[in-house]
């Protein structure tokens, strides 16, 4: 097994792009609905496998049509489910994705079934053999905490895996630094956008927000997404600042996921940060050009020919 991704698990419903939402009352037409499994763990994972590595979920949903479809539907892309937990007191979690041309996304959420995930939902021997765990959605999982994280982290080092973390932070969310502290010593991939690093840092500047996460552990690659500004990494020092790949979007959900996924293949691969850099913006560019959160990923060898084709600067900024 290549990566154990761990974390949120949503049954999506993704509504086709509208010109306006409709008043009170109003029926308006979409052309069509997609429903998906997703969730960072989900979303990560699908797209992992679209890059072509072997993947395992873990998560919790509920015993309920959408958890039955959630597994089949992870199960359909060769997905390995088997270590998904089905919570007896809440639903499987839901979110209904309402796309505005020309405008950002609304959602409406159900936490659900990732209310009820801890801990002691992760059997620790499905980390063996494999070479990286993903946590992707923690600070949206009520149950599972700051020292949940070190301490599941701090075993997977043991077993001499790479670790990757990936937050969910709402605008209007509070956070603290001391949420991600204990586990950052164990991290070798932290990955918020930059709205969510300003949250927990109080830095504006996203070259400020990784000098301030990065004193946790200089050994972390921290990797910071800016959406159609492009993204940087900073490690042990050395940051690198890539652009945004110009593409058709349509749908933007699920691109940081899909840019972790790159990130995590070019941690695989052994490759060097830019060129890192470069794949996991070229896959995260690539989620935006379909609906949902996986349908216009690349595959490894179309990643690999649209960057020969797309030069995207890549700048050293220390």
């Amino acid at each position: 097994m290549d990566v154990v991704c761990a974390g949120i698990l949503i049954a999506d419903i993704f509504a086709s792009p509208i010109d306006s939402l409709p008043a009170a009352g109003e029926l308006r037409l979409v052309d069509r609905y997609v429903l998906s499994a997703g969730g960072c763990a989900a979303n990560t994972a699908a797209c992992l496998r679209r890059l072509g590595r072997s993947v395992r979920v873990i998560g919790k949903v509920g015993e309920d049509l959408l958890g039955d479809f959630v597994l089949k539907d992870l199960e359909g892309l060769g997905i390995d489910a088997s270590s998904v937990a089905r919570s007896s007191s809440h639903p499987t979690s839901n979110t209904y994705i309402v796309n505005v041309r020309r405008e950002d996304r609304r959602y409406l959420h159900c936490i659900g079934a990732n209310a009820d995930f801890r801990l002691a939902d992760i059997n620790l021997s499905v980390l063996d053999g494999a070479r990286v765990l993903y946590v992707g959605g923690y600070m949206v999982l009520p149950a599972f905490g700051p020292d949940d994280l070190a301490r599941l982290f701090h075993q997977a080092k043991r077993r001499g895996l790479m670790t990757v973390l990936d937050v969910v932070i709402g605008a209007a969310s509070r956070a603290a630094l001391e949420q991600v502290a204990p586990a950052l010593p164990y991290t070798d991939l932290f990955l918020p956008n930059d709205d969510e690093a300003r949250i927990l840092t109080g830095e504006e500047d996203p070259t400020h927000q990784a000098e301030v996460l990065a004193q946790f552990n200089p050994n972390c690659i921290i990797a910071i997404t800016l959406g159609r500004r492009g993204a940087l990494t900073r490690l042990r020092g050395e940051l690198i600042r890539a652009k945004a790949f110009d593409v058709n979007s349509i749908d933007e959900s699920g691109a940081g996921d899909a840019f972790a996924a790159g990130f995590v293949t070019g941690m695989l691969e052994n490759w060097p940060q830019d060129e890192t850099l470069r794949f996991a913006s070229a896959v995260g560019a690539s989620c935006t050009r379909a609906l949902g959160c996986t349908e216009g990923v690349f595959h490894f060898d179309e990643a690999r020919t649209f960057i020969a084709r797309n030069p995207l600067q890549i700048t050293r900024v220390a």
